[in-house]
C-alpha cells in the first residue's frame, strides 16, 4: 500500500524544461549561466549583498564556520533540538559544539540559554529555523551583539518566513539553506551560503574551490581546501522552483490550515505556532502529544497500519551516541528540558507539496482515533480506568 508521504516536491513543466536548456546549453563559456542566474534571485530573494550555491547546507555551515577562523580550542552554541547537520560542521573545523535549550512555544533557539552557554571560549552560534518557524531573532541577535558572538542563520527549513518584516536568511553574519529533496524549494541536494559580509563571502569562494581564487586560470592552489559546487542542472532546477516559491510557499500554508481546521478541539495536542509578526511556512507539520498520550513511537506505528508516513522529532542532540564524548552533553541533558520535553513526545505529519486536503483529513482522522484511545486507556486516579 502506497503510503501518504511525509514530504517532497512540486515539480513542474518549467522546471523541467529549465533542467532539460542546462543540460543542452550550460557548458563552456556558458557553464555557469544558471548558477549566477540563481545566486543573484536568490540574494535578492532573500535581502542579502551575496549568494553561493552549495552542494548542500551542510557545506555552507562548514565553509561558514571555516571563513570566520573557528578552529580548535573555540565553542559554538547550537539548538540541542536539531537534525546533527546544523552542528556537524562545528566537529569538522575542530571546534566544540555546546548545545542549549529552545523555547516552548517556538522551537526555536531560547536566548536566554544561549547566553548562559556562553563562555569566554565561544566564538559563534547557530539558531535553526526549526521546521519553518522562526526564534525571537530580535533576543538572540542582542545577546550575541553583546557578547561579540557571530551568527551563523540555519535557514535550512524556512524558505519564505519571516520575522518582523525580513525574510529567513537576513539575520547574522551569515545564513545557510538546504535544498534537499524534502524541501519546499530543491535542486534535489543542495545548499546555499548568504551574507553582506563581502570578506567573509570572498574568503568562502576560495575555501570552496580548493584554494583556488575566483578567476584562476593557472591552477594555482594556495591552500589545501574543499570541493564545495553546485551543478548547472541542479542550479537550472533551483532557479524555477525560486521563480514559483510565492506558490510553494501558499501551498505549504494552505496544507497547514488543512490541518489546523480539521484538528481544532482535539484535545492532548500541540501544532506549530506562529507568533506575533512572524510567517512561519510550515516545512514540516509538526504535532507534540501530551505525555498521557504516549510518546512519538506509538504515534508513528499507528500511522504505519494505515498507510501514514511520519518523521520523528528530532533527537536531542546531546542524547545521540555521535555526542556521547562531548563533555558539554552530559550536561545538555539536565538543562534543556524543553528540547527534551518536544523530542519526546514531537511528530512530524505528513507534509508533502502534493498532499490534498482528502490526504491530511485522513492523516486528521488517524491523530483523532489515537488520541481518543489513548484518553480511553489512561488510569484515573485509584486505579480505574477511562470510560
Amino acid at each position: 500500500m502506497a503510503k501518504i508521504p511525509v514530504a517532497g516536491p512540486w515539480i513542474t513543466d518549467k522546471e523541467v524544461a529549465y533542467v532539460a536548456d542546462a543540460a543542452a546549453t550550460a557548458w563552456y563559456g556558458d557553464a555557469n549561466k544558471y548558477n549566477r542566474r540563481f545566486e543573484d534571485a536568490f540574494a535578492a530573494y532573500v535581502g542579502r549583498a551575496h549568494a553561493m550555491a552549495l552542494p548542500s547546507c551542510t557545506s555552507a555551515i562548514h565553509l561558514a564556520l571555516a571563513a570566520l577562523d573557528v578552529g580548535p580550542g573555540d565553542e559554538v552554541i547550537v539548538p540541542d533540538l536539531t537534525w546533527i547537520a546544523s552542528a556537524a560542521p562545528i566537529s569538522y573545523v575542530g571546534a566544540t559544539p555546546v548545545f542549549c535549550d529552545v523555547e516552548p512555544d517556538t522551537w526555536c533557539m531560547s536566548a536566554k540559554s544561549f547566553e548562559q552557554c556562553i563562555t569566554p571560549r565561544t566564538r559563534a552560534a547557530i539558531p535553526v529555523d526549526l521546521y519553518g518557524g522562526m526564534p525571537d531573532m530580535d533576543a538572540v541577535l542582542e545577546v550575541a551583539a553583546r557578547h561579540s558572538v557571530a551568527l551563523i542563520e540555519d535557514a535550512a527549513e524556512a524558505i519564505g518566513s519571516e520575522y518582523h518584516g525580513h525574510r529567513a536568511g537576513a539575520f547574522g553574519t551569515a545564513s545557510v539553506f538546504s535544498f534537499h529533496g524534502s524541501k519546499t524549494l530543491t535542486t534535489g541536494e543542495g545548499g546555499m551560503l548568504v551574507t553582506d559580509d563581502a570578506a567573509l563571502f570572498e574568503r568562502a569562494q576560495v575555501l570552496r574551490d580548493h584554494g583556488r581564487k575566483p578567476g584562476d586560470r593557472y591552477f594555482y592552489n594556495n591552500e589545501v581546501a574543499f570541493k564545495y559546487k553546485m551543478s548547472s542542472l541542479q542550479a537550472a532546477l533551483g532557479l524555477a522552483q525560486l521563480e514559483r516559491i510565492d506558490e510553494l510557499v501558499a501551498r505549504k500554508r494552505e496544507i497547514f490550515g488543512w490541518y489546523r481546521k480539521h484538528l481544532l478541539g482535539v484535545p492532548g495536542i500541540t501544532l506549530n505556532a506562529e507568533p506575533a509578526r512572524t510567517l512561519n511556512t510550515y516545512w514540516m507539520v509538526t504535532v507534540v502529544l501530551d505525555p498521557a498520550a504516549g510518546g512519538k513511537q506509538e504515534l508513528m506505528t499507528h500511522f504505519d497500519t494505515l498507510g501514514i508516513d511520519s518523521r520523528p522529532v528530532f533527537h536531542p542532540l546531546s542524547s545521540l551516541p555521535a555526542y556521547a564524548s562531548v563533555p558539554a552533553a552530559a550536561t545538555a541533558r539536565s538543562r534543556n528540558p524543553e528540547s527534551y520535553r518536544l523530542g519526546s513526545q514531537g511528530v512530524n505529519l505528513p507534509s508533502a507539496l502534493n498532499l490534498s486536503e482528502a490526504d491530511v483529513r485522513e492523516v486528521c482522522d488517524s491523530l483523532t482515533s489515537f488520541m481518543e484511545g489513548a484518553r480511553r486507556s489512561a488510569p484515573l486516579a485509584g486505579g480505574d480506568r477511562r470510560r
